[in-house]
């Protein structure tokens, strides 16, 4: 059947991911929870071949496990990027230990409501990983600049793939009880595949942060002068230090640059701004690079680099939300608008 193979093709897709993650050559260190993910949606997908390619019943309970940690995992990542840095550890505990607590008591006490439980398990961390991002790219205070808005994009989906896959197992749970599990094989080693590579894509895209967490302060109070004193303080920096072009910028490293709260620095530009702190930095970093493409005749990478960006994806997606343009249409509008020499 055509779908028995599938599940080790997603399990080497998955491993390639972590390989590619573990290999980039730059200057920040590893999350590890999300590599741990990884791993971890690797090594389901060759479970799920097993049992329902092969028969082995026997890694069912090994499938039971692994899918008990992913959630935690994705919550743990987040943390790590800095957006849940307040909790203590006994919460902490609580918190992760939560789905495998519930789940090995059910295997001893209430074996057929376990199904049920890893549905409503999934649906809550999902839940809980769309609140602890909701405030925006900001909220990953330890995320460099550059990646902020793709690392958050990928936390949505992260908490997307885990309802797909809630879905999966209420649709494996109905076929069962409609006919005794005659599409669960199917069901199974195509959807639930789809939601392990969303899941593992997702880990990968924010897989890395640059420094430990820190406790996160208090949303400070409103005031007007203090939003214009901390404006002019990262302006300050922006201009004369050239901050933007420390392509590992993130708002924890800007705030101790600054001798501001990261808190605070987030709450006002959001708040005088309209726009978050990685839009800001970015800002400054796209008005490099249109002087220098305009001034100069080096190489767009070259001026990529000298602004700030790390990768080209990032830096044209930048530079056509602040201009609408690509940065090569960028130079030709500048070098037409000069006129002959």
């Amino acid at each position: 059947m055509l779908f028995v193979p599938l599940p080790f093709v997603v399990a080497f897709m998955l491993l390639l991911l972590f390989l590619t993650v573990v290999r980039r050559d730059d200057e920040l260190a590893a999350n590890r929870p999300f590599l741990v993910l990884l791993l971890a949606c690797a090594l389901q997908s060759v479970f799920v071949g097993l049992r329902w390619g092969y028969g082995l019943q026997q890694v069912g309970h090994l499938t039971l496990a692994l899918a008990t940690i992913m959630p935690p995992l994705v919550y743990a990542g987040v943390r790590r990027l800095g957006a849940d840095s307040r909790r203590r550890w006994p919460a902490l505990l609580i918190f992760y230990g939560f789905p495998a607590v519930v789940i090995a008591l059910l295997v001893v006490v209430w074996p057929e409501a376990i199904d049920i439980a890893m549905i409503l398990i999934y649906v809550a961390y999902a839940l809980a990983l769309l609140w602890l991002v909701r405030s925006g790219p900001d909220v990953l205070r330890l995320a460099p600049f550059e990646a902020a808005q793709p690392a958050h994009r990928a936390l949505v989906f992260a908490a997307g793939a885990l309802c797909f896959s809630a879905m999966v197992d209420a649709l494996v749970l109905f076929d069962f009880e409609s006919t005794r599990g005659a599409h669960a094989g199917m069901i199974i080693s195509i959807a639930n595949l789809l939601g392990l590579f969303m899941l593992g894509t997702a880990a990968a895209a924010a897989s890395r942060n640059s420094t430990p967490t820190e406790s996160l302060e208090a949303a400070p109070p409103y005031d007007l002068a203090e939003d214009k004193d901390t404006i002019a303080k990262i302006h300050e920096l922006m201009q004369e230090k050239k901050l933007y072009r420390d392509a590992n910028l993130n708002l924890e490293r800007l705030a101790r640059k600054a001798g501001i709260p990261s808190r605070r620095i987030s709450v006002a530009i959001n708040r005088s701004m309209a726009k978050n702190v990685s839009q800001y930095v970015n800002d400054y970093r796209i008005a490099e690079a249109c002087r220098l493409l305009a001034e100069t005749e080096r190489s767009v990478t070259e001026i990529m680099l000298e602004a700030g960006f790390l990768t080209k994806s990032n830096f044209n997606r930048e530079f056509r939300r602040v201009t609408d343009m690509t940065p090569v249409g960028w130079r030709e509008k500048c070098a037409y608008s000069a006129g002959p020499a």
